[in-house]
């Protein structure tokens, strides 16, 4: 039911892209980049793009994707991690993402005075409330709970759950809660550690164990899971770079058998960091690459960006190897339903733009520049067909417009909205125009047009 392969249209970027983007303003820089698009333009690129994201962790609730991310700063510079809040995206057709924004930070948690360290998160779900382990670098793994996955979260006992202050190998939590209700947490770099906890999901029982052989190859990042009554430990491994590993037992609490790569190292990138999850009766894998960050800059920044890619199991009960991210395909699940107010932050690709809260629990597409687009991929108009679309814009100055497109970035012109002046970028306004008569599934563009840069945000669409 797809138009297009996933790396093309949607991940191809144009010359206008490069030029307009703020960090690009610099001609030499910009030649330079023009010259190497030709490489990324037919592979497949991280999911998100408008923001810098890493440590995947999916979860699957009522038929939806939940992906809960750590979020590397724009201005981290070097080798130096910027992160001090965790974002929420979701999805239920895998290439199409909708941005939440931040959904939880260090200020969260009232005995944390700190504004950096808030690395790879995981969130479970029992019982019909939300728990979210944060590990607070140099301080420990801290517990939020939410009665949705969507939040508020909320710090229950006021301190760390685990914290050994001889080190500061406290990270990277994943949480399984096994068939039998007992719920298990590991973590840990370069150790591997775990604990059973409770039922309440804030506290455990027990001694802090740790292994004295750890899989083979582990680094840090682990990722537990079960499947047909087999436990499997994917992490972060060999460094660096880092490639995917797994390893297998038969119980819980191990021992770990290391069976091989998901994904092997490869100096494409430096760092990765598993998720895995079942949805809709595929498999998925996610990690974090550098990519987003290359079409800017051959040099290195802590600012990394979410990949997923299908996995695979053999007969036998282990992992398929998957090639590196930007040699898979990720195919759509399910086409997108336009006739319902669509949040513009829903997109495939949108490479130079950014979304930022609007309002209540809202989020706008914003620092939109002229040239830039945003691609929603497989969306299907039926066999009736579209006749208007409808857009909620702000825009200081006004002047500029949206050309609705069709399965390329210049390709079929649908229809052209015209954006006014609604008085500032706080101030929305529902505008409308007529669209050529729009059939079957396509991939969909809009494409920002106007006089400089910032012409407009855009809070949500739909046609009729």
């Amino acid at each position: 039911m797809i138009v297009s392969s996933p790396g093309e249209p949607c991940t191809s970027l144009p010359a206008t892209i490069f030029l307009t983007q703020s960090a690009m303003k610099n001609l030499a820089l910009s030649i330079s980049l023009l010259m190497a698009f030709s490489a990324y333009s037919a592979e497949q690129m991280p999911i998100i793009q408008t923001q810098y994201t890493a440590d995947p962790a999916p979860m699957v609730y009522n038929d939806t994707i939940y992906l809960y991310t750590s979020h590397d700063e724009d201005d981290a510079e070097g080798y130096g991690f910027k992160m001090q809040d965790w974002l929420l995206y979701t999805s239920t057709d895998m290439v199409n993402w909708t941005g939440h924004g931040p959904v939880a930070s260090l200020k969260d948690f009232e005995w944390v005075k700190r504004d950096n360290g808030a690395w790879a998160i995981q969130v479970v779900e029992r019982n019909g409330r939300f728990y979210m382990y944060c590990p607070i670098h140099g301080n420990g793994i801290g517990v939020l709970v939410a009665d949705s996955p969507y939040g508020p979260f909320t710090d229950p006992i006021g301190k760390p759950l685990v914290w050994q202050k001889e080190h500061w190998n406290d990270i990277d939590p994943t949480v399984l809660v096994d068939d039998d209700g007992q719920a298990y947490m590991y973590w840990g770099n370069p150790e591997l550690y775990y604990v059973k906890l409770n039922e309440d999901m804030v506290s455990y029982s027990g001694e802090i164990h740790k292994f004295d052989k750890a899989p083979l190859h582990y680094q840090e990042g682990p990722w537990l899971f079960k499947r047909d009554s087999r436990y499997y430990l994917a992490f972060a491994s060999t460094c660096c770079p880092e490639g995917i590993g797994y390893a297998m037992s038969d119980n819980p609490e191990g021992p770990w058998e290391t069976r091989g790569y998901i994904m092997a190292p490869t100096e494409r990138t430096r760092g990765n960091h598993p998720g895995i999850i079942e949805y809709k009766g595929k498999n998925y894998v996610f990690g974090h690459s550098y990519d987003i960050l290359r079409l800017l800059t051959p040099d290195h920044h802590e600012r990394r960006s979410v990949n997923a890619a299908e996995m695979r199991f053999n007969p036998d009960g282990t992992i398929a190897e998957v090639p590196y991210w930007k040699d898979v395909e990720l195919v759509q699940i399910e086409p997108l339903d336009p006739y319902r107010r669509v949040e513009a932050e829903t997109m495939a690709w949108g490479f130079g733009l950014k979304t930022r809260p609007c309002g209540s629990r809202n989020m706008a597409v914003t620092d939109v520049d002229n040239g830039e687009y945003l691609c929603v991929k497989g969306v299907d108009f039926g066999s009736r067909g579209a006749k208007k679309f409808i857009a909620s814009v702000a825009s200081e100055k006004g002047g500029s417009r949206i050309t609705i497109r069709l399965d390329a970035k210049d390709g079929k012109v649908v229809g052209e909205l015209k954006v006014p002046s609604t008085g500032s970028f706080d101030d929305y306004k529902v505008v409308d125009c007529k669209v050529d008569k729009i059939r079957g599934i396509h991939d969909f563009y809009l494409t920002f047009e106007g006089d400089g840069n910032g012409l407009l945000n855009i809070d949500y669409w739909k046609f009729k």
